[in-house]
C-alpha cells in the first residue's frame, strides 16, 4: 500500500517521513492541494532503482545486438580474453 502524506508533513514531520522511507524501503508520495506533487525515497532505494535501470539498459543493448546478428564469441576466444 503506497504511503501518502500531505506536503505540510514534509515541513513539520520530516524526520518521521525519513524514518518511514528508510524502514519500508519504499517511496512516500507527497500531495499538494490533494494532488500528487513529490515522491520522497531513501538514498539506498534510489540507488537500487538506478542499478535496476542500468541493468535494463544493458539487457536492452544486448538484445538489440543479438537482433542485429551478433552471435557473440566462442568459448575458446572467451577464455583467451578472460585470461588477459
Amino acid at each position: 500500500m503506497p504511503k501518502i502524506r500531505p506536503i505540510s508533513d514534509l515541513r513539520n514531520k520530516a524526520n518521521e517521513i525519513s524514518r518511514l522511507c528508510h524502514a519500508s524501503g519504499e517511496p512516500v508520495f507527497i500531495t499538494k492541494n490533494g494532488r500528487e506533487d513529490l515522491v520522497v525515497l531513501s538514498a539506498a532505494a534510489w540507488a537500487r532503482e538506478q542499478a535496476r535501470l542500468e541493468l535494463y539498459r544493458l539487457l536492452d543493448e544486448s538484445l538489440a545486438s543479438e537482433r542485429a546478428g551478433d552471435r557473440g564469441v566462442d568459448i575458446k576466444t572467451f577464455r583467451k580474453r578472460l585470461g588477459r
